[in-house]
């Protein structure tokens, strides 16, 4: 469309980037932000100011996603979270709150930017090489002969979603499916280089949770007409059942012919023409044995009629997302004619029966041997359900992280006050060489490590919502939380219960002491491992996800403050 107006010549303003500019622009969005952190985060409602669908959530995708920001800065901030969250899934907020805090607290010291940058930078280092090493105090090995581990990483997923209204009972049943359904995506005869399957989430909305199942294989609601009909099919002697899967429309209606002109022979009617054509492909169909028709998009009702006269089963409108896990599970190939069938296109699956969840009917694909497998998710309303199948997800793409690298990292707060205390002491003495490649002094070099580990320490504050107050060992450097009104006469160790991630409780003295009164040592790291054997639940997250969010706060929080202005054309 031609435009109303000729384009006027562009018009560019230039911002200068001052501190305050920067702190203003990012003040009301890291509020927002950091009360949504944690099991207790407060949920956000988010809508537009026209009207249109609500969003109830403390989830990083909904949250920013939803969100319409204006100011560059906070673009490159929501953008550089919103990557981070298309492929990990998971710590978002965790990203965005570390991304919010390096940038408010190297703000206030009185260094050049470019030193500032240099010396995070190295800093980020440091944390990699420690949470890569073996000698690394927060992190646990995950071992997949033991469910234990998985279960506490898939639980302290669902927790951190309180939107989802889940109850502790509810909370294991659906750790307990999502783990299952991991499971069945790993192939039994898994060589070098393993492919894994696909879960499908099936909406059962308005439910009680305590009804969701998974099942193998894959389920498609059936519709009420075919809920009087029983299944006519005589199965092959190998009891597997043919299948073919069309990409098509078999609806028998006349595609668009654009521009051009469609040319029909006098006395010749299209609609009979079209449903004999659909009846030729139905005798193919019938002449190759084929036991289940299955359609992306809708099959002609006289075709249906005919299929079942034949005992033939048809699933349409099953839409695109179900294409490629019925392509995986059953081996066939998608059809895309009516004119030509390839022999080599059909599938099988070992069985199709019916099954009812609710109120509702379905179909079930039940496979010979598949890595496919459906989840049939219930919760109580439609905000809750969606806010679980994003848990879920989750859960499931944090599943298939780990596998790859069978790792986990401490939550609830203790990774992040450790690694603080473990960069703080590393401090305390830095060689000659190091200074020289950062250029900077030893004076500068430790003000900046102070703000970076401060900075790491606001993440785990930011999981007290009730202000409670904030305590750490001397020990081991984990996060402990106490009600914010104590009688001054308590000891610390009758106040506390256990540390943020669950590993360990006030059995034994641990020198506890306020978190910002926290003082330069080595965080002890040797047990770790044989403490975790021996305990209860924990909470954990997952390594790559965390590991990967990290270095995406640091850089974009370094980027944020080498910006010295704002160009933009306002036309």
């Amino acid at each position: 469309m031609s435009r109303v107006k000729a384009k006027k010549p562009s018009l560019c303003t230039c911002e200068l980037l001052t501190k305050e500019i920067i702190s203003k622009s990012l003040s009301i969005l890291r509020a927002v932000v950091t009360s949504c952190y944690g099991p207790s985060g407060r949920l956000k409602q988010l809508h537009n100011g026209v009207g249109g669908s609500v969003c109830t959530t403390s989830s990083s995708s909904l949250l920013f996603s939803n969100l319409s920001v204006t100011h560059p800065i906070l673009k490159i901030l929501t953008t550089s979270v919103q990557n981070h969250v298309s492929r990990f899934s998971d710590c978002g907020l965790f990203t965005a709150i570390l991304c919010f805090n390096l940038v408010e607290h190297f703000q206030r010291l009185n260094l050049s930017t470019a030193t500032v940058i240099k010396i995070s930078k190295h800093l980020l280092s440091l944390c990699t090489d420690y949470l890569n090493s073996e000698s690394c105090g927060c992190r646990i090995s995950v071992d997949f002969s033991n469910m234990k581990t998985l279960l506490c990483l898939v639980q302290s997923i669902l927790t951190s979603k309180p939107a989802c209204l889940l109850n502790k009972k509810e909370t294991d049943h659906i750790s307990t499916l999502i783990l299952k359904a991991f499971l069945l995506t790993i192939p039994e005869k898994a060589k070098d280089h393993a492919v894994l399957g696909k879960s499908i989430i099936v909406p059962l909305k308005d439910e009680r949770v305590m009804n969701s199942a998974v099942l193998p294989g894959i389920v498609i609601e059936m519709p009420e007409v075919q809920l009087i009909r029983k299944f006519p099919i005589k199965k092959l002697p190998s009891d597997a059942l043919k299948v073919a899967l069309f990409c098509m429309s078999m609806s028998g209606d006349i595609s668009e012919p654009g521009e051009g002109t469609l040319v029909i022979s006098y006395g010749v009617s299209l609609e009979s023409a079209v449903l004999d054509q659909l009846l030729n492909l139905g005798n193919r169909l019938i002449t190759d044995h084929v036991d289940i028709v299955v359609c992306q998009k809708v099959i002609h009702p006289a075709l249906k009629q005919y299929f079942h006269q034949h005992h033939i089963i048809t699933i349409d409108r099953v839409g695109i997302s179900l294409m490629e896990p019925l392509c995986e599970m059953t081996g066939a190939q998608t059809i895309g004619s009516l004119s030509f069938i390839s022999p080599t296109s059909y599938g099988y699956v070992k069985d199709l029966c019916s099954t009812n969840f609710g109120s509702k009917h379905y179909f079930h694909l039940i496979p010979n041997d598949s890595t496919v497998c459906s989840l049939l998710l219930c919760n109580r309303n439609e905000t809750a359900w969606n806010e679980l199948k994003l848990a879920c997800q989750t859960a499931l793409h944090v599943l298939q992280l780990t596998i790859r690298k069978p790792l986990a990292l401490l939550g609830g707060g203790c990774t992040e006050t450790h690694l603080a205390s473990f960069i703080r002491h590393k401090g305390i003495n830095v060689p000659e060489c190091i200074l020289k490649v950062n250029d900077c002094t030893q004076t500068e070099y430790k003000i900046v490590t102070n703000a970076f580990c401060n900075a790491l320490q606001s993440i785990a504050c930011s999981l007290e919502h009730d202000k409670g107050k904030i305590l750490t060992d001397r020990k081991y450097g984990h996060f402990w939380s106490i009600p914010p009104d104590f009688p001054s006469n308590v000891k610390w160790q009758d106040l506390v219960s256990e540390c943020g991630c669950g590993l360990y409780g006030n059995q034994e003295e641990l020198n506890w002491c306020l978190l910002q009164d926290i003082h330069s040592f080595a965080p002890q790291n040797s047990s770790i491992q044989q403490a975790t054997n021996s305990t209860g639940h924990l909470t954990l997250d997952c390594f790559t996800a965390k590991l990967h969010g990290l270095q995406v706060a640091v850089e974009t929080a370094s980027l944020i403050l080498d910006l010295s202005y704002i160009i933009e054309d306002k036309n």
